[in-house]
């Protein structure tokens, strides 16, 4: 009797029974407990997940396959080196919100003049008319100050993200595709998704009004000081008394918004392999194990989330008493001073006028200071990318000829583990190479090297005598050109996405690559032909027309070595024949290296190279492999049974 793998394949992953749970006892509150024991197990929790925020921010510095985090220095060199690229609106910006908060303060020092007149000569006293004047002539002038301000800040601050998202894009598009490919993908998507965001909205509105905010809180202490020292003393007092609380939020929440976003990337890597593997998933009856992997995941960011709320409820909790206390207390100190002699009732007025306008700034202040460390754990984060090591230095020599030579290729994606041993390969110029062999055996790591995509271990792999991964991307890609499977198209026109290596090529050179390809007859029927925007909800291509659209870019690209990783394998067979047969006669002279399971593209090769096991076993025609009747050979009679 037969088992049914289907039925028990659930049973072969791997058992978590034993795995510690993935939210510890010890932050689980008390089901059952007085007052005061649930008060002491809270901040017990409290010192837990302070200690794992800790453990994962030591653990970004240096991560072992992850992405980095970078500290705090680069942020803020990353954001100085942004404003003092725009000195010129930086000035203007503080400029303006200077004279509007300073305009701003007047007033209280004019209703404290009107209080004083009032008081010493009676409600009928002249210059009233002047100075309610004044104040009206004041809050004019203020708000179009502070109009000038913000719409000088607006500009300021989508500058500043402009230049910000051509960074974040620059560094992702240099990035070495080894990383890429060996890091989580959840965690750069989270990162240039996510993290962009967030950063975005700090640095357009998190530093102009931050810079705002500061400048009024700093103004307004300078104002009741300059109206009185003894009516000043208590609400300074009180502020200085909740430097402590301010100075342990600062300390504690980068590392805490560090960690909700590296639980966001956690999330996101299991929602990503789960979407991506559903198939799998659902025929091999994991989706228990996949939706408790989960909700794991989001107890987690729960815990993080918590830690990070904590934080802000004893700040804001000592910032009210901040906001609240200053007013009381300055009000009895005035009315003790008053008495004594020592401050008249228009100072008393203008410093309670004073206190009650510095909770609104100091409030905006501590605000903008909460967003900004969303965004710089963001921008750290971000600049964390920018930490990769590149994987080449281009060099200053150039390539003399065409012909691709690889020595003593070895290659390893996991230390001790190489999956290509010592490949000799000297592609003769304008010759066709077809690499065949099992799934797994090396082929396309073989041409990933040819390609210049990866440094090889050992050895080197070189055209005109130069290391392909020495030369500059831009003239490594006028050399050798890699097309595999996978393929992408840019929103934009159909002319756009083909014309990307070569930015000037005419209409003419565009249908003919698309004619070379088979793709020119399904383009000209499109709506506006070569002008059809397609892309990310646009015109949806079907994978065969992405992949001809592909192709026809590298033929416009006009590199002299072809390296094509299965590079039909989206197109059905006859398709896929009748393509290669159009570009046989477009590529004469071209040397093309040929990676496919399709033996018929073996058969047209000039040779034939079988790889196996990191190695090739053999090399030479069709004819020659089948009169030598080894691995070839027996892939072939299978191929054509």
């Amino acid at each position: 009797m037969s088992t049914d793998l289907l039925a028990t394949s659930a049973e072969t992953w791997r058992d978590r029974a034993a795995d510690p749970p993935a939210i510890p006892d010890e932050l689980l509150p008390p089901e059952h407990a007085g007052l005061r024991e649930r008060n002491r197990a809270l901040w017990q929790r409290h010192e837990l997940r302070r200690q794992r925020a800790e453990d994962v921010y030591d653990a970004s510095r240096n991560p072992v396959r992850g992405w980095p985090v970078s500290g705090n220095r680069a942020v803020l060199a990353f954001l100085v080196d942004l404003v003092r690229s725009r000195k010129r609106t930086f000035v203007l910006l503080v400029v303006l919100n200077a004279l509007a908060a300073g305009s701003a303060l007047v007033v209280p020092r004019l209703l404290g003049s009107l209080v004083n007149r009032v008081d010493t000569q009676g409600v009928g006293a002249g210059g009233l008319d002047t100075i309610a004047l004044a104040v009206v002539g004041v809050v004019v002038l203020q708000a179009l100050l502070t109009f000038g301000a913000q719409r000088t800040s607006t500009y300021f601050g989508q500058d500043l993200l402009a230049s910000a998202r051509e960074h974040v894009v620059r560094t992702i598009l240099r990035l070495p595709v080894g990383r890429v490919e060996g890091a989580s993908t959840g965690d750069l998507v989270t990162r240039v998704t996510r993290d962009v965001g967030t950063m975005a909205r700090s640095v357009q509105w998190g530093v102009p009004r931050l810079l705002i905010s500061l400048m009024t809180v700093v103004l307004s202490i300078v104002a009741m000081l300059l109206n009185s020292l003894l009516l000043a003393v208590p609400a300074l007092v009180v502020f200085a008394l909740c430097a402590p609380a301010v100075r342990t939020y600062l300390r504690r929440a980068p590392k805490a918004y560090i960690t909700e976003g590296a639980t966001y990337s956690r999330i996101n890597t299991t929602l990503t392999e789960t979407v991506e593997g559903s198939r799998t998933v659902e025929a091999l009856g994991l989706s228990r194990a996949r939706v408790a992997a989960g909700s794991d995941d989001i107890a987690v960011s729960g815990q993080a989330e918590r830690y990070g709320m904590t934080l802000r409820n004893v700040l804001f909790a000592a910032l009210n008493a901040a906001f609240q206390v200053p007013q009381v207390v300055t009000l009895v100190v005035g009315a003790y001073g008053y008495s004594r002699g020592w401050v008249d009732l228009g100072q008393i007025t203008a410093a309670l006028l004073y206190v009650v306008a510095l909770a609104e700034p100091l409030d905006a202040v501590i605000g903008e200071v909460d967003r900004l460390q969303v965004g710089v754990a963001s921008t750290s984060r971000l600049l964390g990318i920018a930490e990769v090591p590149p994987d080449r230095e281009p060099g200053d020599k150039l390539p003399e000829g065409a012909e691709l030579v690889g020595s003593d290729l070895r290659f390893a994606y996991r230390e001790g583990h190489d999956v290509l041993h010592g490949v000799d390969l000297h592609l003769r110029t304008g010759e066709r190479l077809a690499v065949v062999g099992p799934s797994g055996s090396g082929k396309s790591t073989l041409g990933r090297l040819l390609s210049g995509i990866n440094r090889p271990r050992t050895g080197s792999a070189r055209v005109g005598g130069v290391d392909l991964v020495d030369l500059p991307l831009e003239v490594l890609r006028t050399e050798v050109a890699l097309v595999t499977q996978e393929h992408h198209v840019f929103i934009g026109s159909v002319r756009d996405n083909v014309v990307l290596a070569r930015e000037d090529s005419s209409d003419d050179a565009v249908r003919r690559a698309l004619a070379a390809v088979g793709g020119l007859s399904w383009v000209e029927r499109l709506p506006d032909g070569l002008d059809t925007m397609i892309g990310s909800g646009r015109f949806a291509l079907t994978p065969a027309q992405a992949q001809q659209v592909a192709l026809a870019r590298l033929i416009i690209a006009d590199p002299h070595t072809l390296v094509l990783d299965e590079a039909t394998s989206l197109i059905d067979p006859r398709t896929a024949r009748t393509l290669e047969g159009s570009m046989n006669s477009l590529l004469a002279g071209r040397t093309v290296v040929a990676i496919a399971h399709r033996l018929h593209t073996a058969h047209d090769a000039d040779r034939i190279a079988v790889v196996l096991e990191g190695r090739i076993v053999e090399l030479g025609s069709h004819d020659e492999l089948i009169e030598l009747d080894g691995e070839y050979a027996a892939l072939w009679r299978a191929w054509t049974s």
